[in-house]
């Protein structure tokens, strides 16, 4: 199986909705009474936090990547003097 990158900003998207399913099936069980107009502010700060995570994130992943194409030790091209026909 193929490792990819985690992505911090997509896991908080997910927990930001799985937290509106849990308040409306509270609401719907009877356990809480919430408004009709809970999860606009919920999933607002949700998207803004996840930005926020995904920016930072992404600026880790690429100074790790950065570091480990400099510290790669590789050769320099055959030629760069345009003596081989360009196809």
């Amino acid at each position: 199986m193929p490792r990819h990158d985690f992505l911090p900003g997509r896991a908080v998207l997910g927990l930001t909705f799985l937290t509106v399913v849990a308040v409306y099936g509270a609401d719907e069980s009877g356990a809480w009474d919430t408004p009709w107009w809970t999860p606009i502010p919920v999933l607002c700060g949700g998207l803004v936090v996840a930005a926020v995570a995904a920016l930072i994130g992404y600026g880790i992943r690429r100074r790790c990547r950065a570091r480990i194409a400099s510290s790669e030790k590789t050769d320099d091209p055959a030629s760069t003097s345009g003596s081989h026909a360009i196809r």
